[in-house]
């Protein structure tokens, strides 16, 4: 409930279990009065208390009689301050948010080490073993066998499969990446336009008119992701319509599906968390008039300017072997894509999960989240720690002669999503008190949303950061 955007939370009722019930017919029981406290400082409303009194038990074929007072009150707060009161600063500036920050910032060192390691001692030993100028062929077989991941160099760029799907997700990423950016600094500019907390709505009208227009990144993302892939006269019979469609339709229809189940929920539930057919028919509009027509932009403009195909090796015309594939030994454990895709997850997931907690916290307990400039550290140091991460399980991939390394990265730095969905249901369980099919409905609901959100965002930057690593090594070597 809101008055003037100021939020009134109270008590509806209380359940009374065991032997403290107040009466024995009944467990059940609703505060049938409230007393509403509004101060003023002349014509604006500057805070306002909510409180519940008469608690009466709910019985069969009892009627119950509800009243309210309101008592104004003058005060000289300003205007500019009355949202001061909803702001924890104890609890979003505690020392515990200060200690993750530099406990992810240590991680960040640490990785980036780790890849520097790789790329200057690891990498360097193997380009001397490449570039190594000797005619005997028992040399070269043995450089072969050292390592593996020039073995597959004719093979490594070439064209993932399900390209349409992979290629849409990737423009998503993009543009989610570009909305949480966009928002965020939008938030942290907040004293020169007012805070986002402060007029109710904002934010969401913020990420609504955010998403819409980066609509033109995910066009040009997919558009030059699909085209690099295929040569000028191949592309003639590429299906590329098929993956600009599927780019403008994944997520709204995702998020669609979501929210119109939830809302024949709040329909049954003849809840006020209903979302108006107007609403709809206005974000539907927003998305056919300037989201449509921005991602087909985008697709052509990055099919003419950004889908170069300008891979340092060649793809060989029959795919080779991999291991573990028609009776070949297997790889080592460690190199497996089922070890390799949820081990990758969990550094980033260590570099987030206390961030996790405020942000679950400011969402579902009714605290005012007012710290973007917390959450733009993190999301920066989330970045570095996917890339690296990323960078490290994709060398072990390409060592151990699988050239299947596009989907695994992704899925290997995407699976971070699923660390935050098992912390969201511990979260559920441990620090809520939800109870009752509407507000599990909508916990959950909302939460898969954000995973799968998250998932596609982190998916695309660890793909990011591994092909550009993949390039790099591969336009070093020789190859005869």
């Amino acid at each position: 409930m809101y008055l003037d955007d100021l939020p009134i939370w109270g008590m509806v009722g209380e359940i009374y279990q065991g032997e403290g019930a107040a009466d024995k017919d009944t467990d059940k029981f609703l505060f049938t009065h409230r007393k509403i406290s509004i101060a003023y400082n002349g014509p604006r409303v500057i805070e306002v208390n909510l409180t519940s009194e008469n608690l009466q038990p709910i019985k069969p074929g009892v009627t119950l009689d509800f009243s309210y007072a309101v008592k104004w009150t003058p005060t000289t707060k300003v205007f500019a301050r009355r949202f001061d009161r909803y702001l924890d600063y104890n609890f979003f500036e505690h020392q515990i948010h200060w200690f993750s920050i530099f406990n992810s910032f240590m991680m960040v060192i640490f990785l980036c080490g780790l890849v520097s390691l790789i790329l200057l001692r690891t990498l360097r030993n193997d380009y001397a073993k490449y570039t190594r100028d000797t005619d005997e062929m028992e040399d070269l077989y043995r450089v072969g066998e050292d390592s593996g991941w020039k073995q597959v160099h004719g093979d490594v760029f070439r064209m993932p499969e399900n390209l349409t799907l992979f290629s849409a997700l990737i423009g998503t990423g993009w543009q989610l990446v570009t909305l949480i950016v966009c928002s965020v600094a939008f938030a942290i500019l907040g004293e020169f336009h007012g805070e986002v907390y402060e007029e109710r709505g904002e934010l969401i009208t913020t990420l609504i008119v955010c998403y819409a227009l980066s609509s033109s990144v995910a066009g040009y993302a997919s558009g030059s992701n699909y085209k690099q892939y295929f040569t000028a006269k191949e592309d003639r019979n590429s299906s590329w319509q098929q993956c600009m469609i599927l780019t403008v339709l994944l997520l709204p229809c995702i998020v669609s599906v979501v929210v119109g189940c939830l809302n024949c929920i709040a329909l049954y539930y003849n809840t006020i968390t209903s979302i108006p057919v107007t609403v709809m028919l206005k974000i539907f509009a927003i998305w056919l008039f300037v989201s449509l027509p921005l991602v087909v932009g985008g697709t052509l403009f990055g099919r003419h300017l950004g889908g170069k195909n300008d891979f340092p090796c060649r793809v060989n015309t029959i795919p080779g072997p991999i291991p573990g594939e028609n009776g070949s030994p297997p790889p080592p454990w460690y190199t497996r894509a089922i070890v390799v895709i949820p081990l990758t997850g969990i550094l980033p997931f260590g570099s987030i999960f206390i961030e996790m907690y405020f942000i679950f916290t400011s969402f579902w307990n009714y605290k005012f989240y007012y710290v973007y400039g917390f959450m733009m550290l993190v999301y920066v140091i989330l970045i570095i720690v996917t890339v690296c991460t990323t960078i490290v399980a994709v060398y072990f991939i390409l060592n151990s002669e699988n050239y299947h390394w596009q989907w695994t990265s992704f899925l290997a730095s995407g699976s971070t999503a699923g660390y935050v969905f098992l912390y969201s249901i511990y979260y559920f369980f441990w620090k809520t008190k939800m109870n009752g099919f509407l507000q599990i409905s909508y916990y959950f609901a909302y939460m898969g949303l954000f995973c799968v959100g998250f998932f596609i965002m982190c998916g695309t930057l660890g793909l990011a950061g591994a092909f550009a690593f993949v390039k790099r090594i591969y336009r070093n070597i020789k190859v005869d």
